[in-house]
């Protein structure tokens, strides 16, 4: 996965972190925990807000 992937860095967020509200979530833990995520392949700098925002939203979506 890379940071473009939002839709699927979401599922895995929500499969690994199923009690997290993802409203809830800082940025910089949500950086941390996507570059945690198996199968995630980018870097750090190639991330911006925007993507960090793309993912928490599309992750609320799930969760919801």
């Amino acid at each position: 996965m890379k940071w473009t992937d939002s839709q699927q860095i979401a599922e895995a967020l929500l499969d690994t972190h199923p009690d997290i509200d993802p409203s809830s979530v800082r940025f910089t833990d949500l950086m941390a925990w996507v570059m945690a995520l198996n199968g995630f392949n980018d870097a750090p700098e190639h991330c911006g807000e925007k993507i960090l925002e793309a993912i928490q939203l599309a992750w609320i979506d799930e969760y919801a």
